[in-house]
């Protein structure tokens, strides 16, 4: 029913994509994603080879994507080679610098999507030669450069491929839930949308019930960009980026006293992994966007990409 660029291109039925959100995004995910006719991205995000093996074995015979945290897999290039001998339908590269892998994406022959978040961002990302730049506003949940809005920036990048390299594709992310938010970033621009927190809150998601319903009891104005859980777990994330998550007794505490935390680091750590392991959301994270306030349930994946899509369509007068 909305057929753009992107669909034609990645000879899939519907324009929307599961971000490949690390653990999160699992095989039974992608998978089902991928089976309601958009396309699912396993998220590799900080490398874990097992892990990864498992995921591709398990979603073998459905085509499946992969996606990668940039900085990371530059330490574990090895993952990359991994993820491309299972013919991976698309290949994801987020917050870095994509270039240095760019040309063994290419050179498998698979599509390369850039994910960006400022204009300089998308010029980098032009000149790696990506065939899709999702273009990701502070609203979206996890790790981003908090400055640019989803509704400026996709227009902006918009523009910019017009003008550089017209036959790339682009995807609005960042507080997309519903056929509101794809109807609104093909308006804008892009050729579909990659959409995270809302597959967060699905049945196939590796999430917590308990994460689940707190997010469910949450509104958009709950969640907070902050470092505090990078520090936290000594995740050496580069200086530019932070991560939205829902505000909790944990964060209240430490955002905005990152120095304090530093210097208590050993204690908070350790709060920190007790909290995560008894599930307790006062202390553990809970990584979702500002659009966490427009999800009432948690559905069957399938059913967010065909409920997206009718609505989206409906809106557009498709």
């Amino acid at each position: 029913m909305l057929t753009t660029r992107f669909t034609d291109t990645l000879g899939i039925e519907h324009p929307v994509v599961l971000a490949p959100m690390d653990f999160v995004a699992g095989a039974r995910l992608a998978v089902a994603v991928s089976a309601a006719g958009g396309l699912g991205l396993i998220g590799g995000g900080y490398g874990d080879e097992q892990w990864l093996q498992d995921q591709f074995a398990a979603a073998a015979g459905t085509r499946v994507g992969c996606g990668f945290i940039t900085w990371s897999l530059a330490r574990r290039p090895a993952l990359l080679d991994i993820a491309l001998a299972h013919q991976p339908a698309a290949m994801m590269l987020s917050f870095g610098d994509p270039t240095p892998f760019a040309n063994q994406v290419r050179a498998a022959g698979v599509p390369l999507i850039c994910q960006v978040h400022t204009l300089d961002q998308a010029r980098q990302a032009l000149d790696a030669g990506a065939d899709v730049v999702v273009a990701q506003g502070g609203e979206a949940g996890g790790h981003g450069v908090g400055t640019r809005s989803t509704f400026t920036l996709v227009p902006d990048v918009a523009n910019l491929i017009a003008d550089r390299s017209p036959g790339t594709l682009l995807l609005g992310a960042g507080g997309v839930v519903d056929g509101r938010g794809l109807a609104a970033a093909l308006v804008l621009g892009a050729d579909g949308v990659l959409v995270g927190t809302r597959f967060w809150a699905t049945e196939e998601a590796v999430v917590s019930g308990g994460a689940h319903a707190r997010a469910m009891a949450a509104g958009g104005d709950d969640t907070v960009r902050t470092r505090v859980y990078d520090i936290v777990r000594q995740y050496d994330w580069p200086a530019e980026y932070d991560g939205r998550l829902l505000r909790n007794r944990f964060i209240d505490r430490w955002h905005g006293r990152e120095s304090a935390l530093d210097a208590q680091l050993p204690e908070a750590a350790a709060e920190f992994r007790a909290g995560a392991s008894e599930e307790d959301y006062d202390v553990a994270g809970v990584i979702v966007g500002e659009g966490v306030g427009r999800i009432g349930e948690i559905p069957p994946a399938g059913e967010v990409v065909r409920r997206m899509v009718q609505d989206a369509a409906a809106r557009l007068g498709r």
